[in-house]
């Protein structure tokens, strides 16, 4: 849209000719190829539009031949050519045009709002910014039910749903949408308006829909003493399609677990099924389904909270358990105990108890109560000099009447414990109070009877392991003592068999303690061919001497011994006793007498 004449781009050629000599270095412009678009100025090679109004939507490029010779361009000069590409840039200088006048579109009932209804697109052959438009509903039968905005990609206008759809209430919408340029250039308002408009129908198709209940949340009311199958309320719903199919209720059991009501498939009254308990539950929030009769399918929901009613059906009782503790120097009139009350019931009106003390010890002469009239009583004494020794305990049956009605009472024993106190009326001891808190339950007592049981035994387990560990039963085999004691009979002309003892006889070992305390008694055992032989071996202050079984020392008794496994010297028989755990003392080293057979 550039006006005539506008200039366009110079160009330039150059001779190496002598431009002071004649006209070979005068060099004039032409053009060859690119009109009647274009024009070339001769002498200074300006290019120039030719044409008014040139439109790019038209044609967008042009390619020019400019041609420059010398001599004045005069016969026989010398010439060059150059070739010059001419682009038009783009004006906003087209409106939006959409290709249809009008659009029709067909949607879902069930159409979920926020999604998209249609695309509709304005066509604009300008390029770049200038083909950007915004569009927007101008009128229509659905105000507030669509909203329409630009895709910024694709520059079409997305219609968008705001509210849900019932086709039971309107099938069909028409809309008026205009689109328009969103920068539009003053210098081409001439050519506008640079916008467009077209109609737009959407039609609602029907879908199959679940149950509508008349009230989405339903509140209702029953007395707590009801009797089973008293009715409460009704619950309503209706199919929304055109078909009106009839509908069935039923309870979500999830939300009546202990199945307290029940509802009328068919009229939706709900009833008791239960006897209800307030204190137990107060408010009940159920569930009730729709279920169309035609398709089962489809099951509408419904919200109905049931409130129990109280009614006085609990007795008032002390709010806590009292420990009243009554000091031996407490004065009369003195306020022993403050006592308050609870009820499991809620009265409308809210609570009022009356205290007093039972008819047997309404007259006592010990203490006395006072209602405060405030829900709460207090306990005096009517007397002082209580003592401990005498009565460490009073019980008091305090008589709780609430404001109900029928009105409710129980009777509360309240227990009194004299105590021995200090003169600020800091309790002591309390008698058996005083006892019991340091005392210990019978679960702790076994406990720890259990514990000193199980000290005993690893004491007497250990204990006898060390005693086995003393006392070996065994010797070690190294210490297995295989020589055999042999005696010789020069008179008999030959010895004993020297065939090697039972090694289970020479192991056994018998350390015995005489009852003399200087002596100690060492008995071993040995077998040979003639026959098992009793040899002893006695340490006493006397010396150490060895003895058979069938003759000892006439000062000293026969010995229960074991066998002596051989013939042994002072020094072997030290070495062999250390061996098995047994010391000689010293002063009885080296002496006595050995003898190898009786004497």
């Amino acid at each position: 849209m550039s006006p005539l004449g506008t200039m366009v781009v110079q160009v330039a050629a150059t001779d190496a000719d002598d431009p002071t000599y004649g006209n070979s270095a005068r060099v004039v412009y032409s053009i060859i190829h690119g009109q009647p678009y274009f024009s070339v100025e001769p002498k200074t090679g300006v290019i120039r539009t030719a044409l008014p109004n040139m439109d790019r939507e038209t044609r967008d490029q042009y390619v020019l031949v400019i041609q420059a010779k010398d001599m004045v361009g005069q016969m026989g000069g010398l010439s060059g050519t150059t070739s010059v590409t001419v682009t038009l840039t783009d004006v906003n200088d087209n409106p939006p045009r959409f290709p249809h006048k009008n659009y029709q579109y067909t949607v879902l009932e069930s159409l979920p709002v926020q999604s998209v209804v249609a695309r509709i697109k304005a066509t604009d052959v300008d390029i770049g910014s200038n083909a950007e438009m915004d569009y927007r509903i101008m009128d229509g039968d659905g105000p507030g039910m669509f909203n329409i905005t630009t895709d910024e990609d694709t520059q079409e206008g997305v219609i968008i749903l705001l509210k849900p759809l019932d086709y039971e209430t309107k099938s069909s919408f028409s809309l008026r949408i205009e689109a328009t340029n969103r920068n539009i250039d003053s210098n081409f308002l001439s050519l506008g308006p640079f916008s467009d408009t077209t109609s737009v129908k959407v039609t609602v198709e029907d879908v199959n829909e679940p149950p509508v209940f008349s009230t989405p949340l339903s509140k209702m009311v029953v007395s707590e003493d009801a009797k089973v199958g008293t009715s409460i309320g009704r619950v309503s719903a209706h199919d929304p399609d055109t078909s009106n199919s009839g509908i069935r209720y039923s309870i979500d059991r999830n939300t009546d677990l202990e199945r307290f009501f029940n509802v009328d498939a068919l009229s939706g009254v709900i009833s008791t099924a239960k006897p209800l308990d307030r204190e137990a539950n107060s408010v009940h929030n159920l569930t009730i389904f729709g279920i169309e009769s035609q398709d089962p399918a489809q099951i509408g929901k419904g919200i109905t909270l049931i409130t129990v009613l109280d009614i006085n059906d609990n007795a008032p009782v002390f709010a806590i358990d009292y420990e009243t503790l009554l000091c031996e120097n407490a004065m009369p009139g003195q306020v022993i105990q403050t006592i308050s009350a609870v009820d499991k019931d809620e009265p409308l009106s809210g609570h009022r108890f009356y205290f007093s003390l039972a008819a047997p010890v309404a007259g006592n002469l010990n203490f006395t109560l006072r209602d405060n009239k405030d829900n709460t009583a207090s306990i005096l004494t009517k007397r002082g000099g209580f003592r401990r020794r005498e009565q460490p305990m009073y019980r008091l049956p305090v008589l709780i009447v609430d404001s109900g009605s029928p009105a409710l009472s129980s009777t509360n024993t309240l227990s009194v414990r004299v105590c021995d106190c200090d003169s600020d009326g800091v309790a002591l001891s309390c008698g058996a109070v005083a006892y019991t808190s340091t005392g210990l339950s019978t679960g702790a007592l076994l406990a720890i009877l259990g514990c000193i049981i199980t000290l005993l035994v690893m004491v007497l387990l250990i204990v006898t392991m060390r005693r086995r560990r003393k006392e070996p039963l065994i010797l070690e085999e190294e210490r297995d003592i295989r020589e055999n004691i042999v005696r010789y009979d020069d008179e008999g002309g030959g010895e004993e068999d020297t065939e090697a003892f039972d090694m289970v006889t020479l192991r056994n070992l018998n350390v015995i303690r005489d009852p003399n305390e200087t002596s100690l008694i060492i008995c071993e055992s040995a077998c040979s061919v003639r026959g098992r032989v009793r040899m002893c071996v006695y340490v006493s202050n006397l010396g150490m001497r060895v003895f058979d079984n069938n003759k000892a020392s006439e000062n000293e008794e026969e010995l229960n011994c074991g066998f002596l496994p051989r013939c042994l010297s002072p020094g072997d028989m030290e070495q062999h006793f250390r061996g098995v755990g047994v010391t000689i003392p010293k002063s009885h080293r080296n002496e006595g007498k050995l003898i190898n057979g009786p004497e």
